[in-house]
């Protein structure tokens, strides 16, 4: 009996034994599975990984490309702005406020363009640069300091569009029948609002009704700026010249000779004179100097 109860037992452990060996192998299975899952899991992540490294460098050496591209660029706009910093101006102006080479070989027959009184009107204001655009000509704007505060917008205009600004006072009052400190804050009132509206001063000066007196031409140098009034006067403000646009081209080529510093305003009927007055003015053989290519000194 007891030989028979042990057979049975030990055949019992024998199929446990072989009935919990399926489950051992499943579990196995089942880590090895996981295992290679996460295996390969890894090797995925990590392809990915090398894919993102591959990608990276490649987005970092187009950034590096763009930057150093706009290095370039701005590295030539600077160059190029120093270059005409560093020219030596070819001009000067004289006594008589006329527009004079410095050498022999440099070109006589030139007009300095200038307009004032502003800045007023926008669509003026583009009309007499694309004007000036066409024919390929720079000129100083001669603005009020009053009228700059009311339209800063057009200043920033002016300079963007290439041209240079010039000082013409605050109010456009008679400096010379001012005193010395109402005089310098008219003046230097300006250079201020100029400065604060496009980044630099102004380097002209041109008293309201040319009228200016030594301390007026003295604060005006202590400004670092050529102090001129004109030696070609349009007349454009002359109720003769009013809607006439042919008045005023013919006062300026009755008036013409190398050098002419030439008074114009900011008026309708300039605007619509300015194209063909340049175009006689190019047909008599002058050209238009830029303001930057004259000496800040008279002499």
């Amino acid at each position: 009996m007891v030989k028979k109860i042990a057979v049975l037992l030990l055949t019992a452990s024998f199929f446990l034994g072989a009935c919990g060996q399926p489950e051992q192998t499943q579990h196995s299975g089942s880590t090895a599975n996981n295992e290679t899952g996460q295996n390969q899991g890894i090797t995925v992540q990590r392809e990915e990984e090398k894919q993102m490294q591959t990608q990276e460098p490649e987005q970092d050496r187009l950034s590096k490309d763009t930057t150093s591209k706009n290095d370039i660029q701005d590295d030539k706009h600077q160059t190029k702005t120093e270059d005409q910093s560093a020219k030596k101006p070819e001009y000067h102006m004289n006594k008589v406020y006329d527009i004079v080479p410095n050498d022999e070989k440099t070109e006589e027959k030139v007009v300095l363009l200038t307009f004032d009184d502003g800045p007023k009107d926008k669509e003026m204001i583009n009309d007499l640069i694309d004007t000036l655009d066409k024919h390929h000509a720079k000129a100083i704007f001669f603005v009020n300091g009053y009228r700059v505060k009311q339209n800063p917008e057009l200043l920033q205009l002016i300079h963007d569009r290439g041209q240079i600004i010039g000082n013409h006072s605050w109010d456009h009052i008679d400096l010379s029948n001012q005193s010395y400190q109402e005089a310098k804050k008219q003046i230097e009132d300006v250079q201020q609002i100029v400065m604060k509206t496009i980044g630099e001063k102004p380097k002209f000066f041109r008293p309201p009704f040319g009228s200016g007196d030594d301390d007026v031409k003295q604060i005006a140098k202590d400004n670092n700026m050529l102090f001129m009034t004109w030696s070609n006067g349009s007349l454009d403000w002359d109720a003769k010249s009013k809607n006439n646009p042919d008045a005023i081209i013919k006062n300026v080529m009755d008036q013409l000779h190398p050098g002419s510093n030439i008074l114009m305003h900011e008026l309708p009927w300039t605007v619509e004179a300015l194209d063909t007055l340049l175009t006689k003015l190019k047909n008599k053989g002058y050209s238009f100097v830029d303001p930057r290519n004259i000496e800040l000194k008279m002499r």
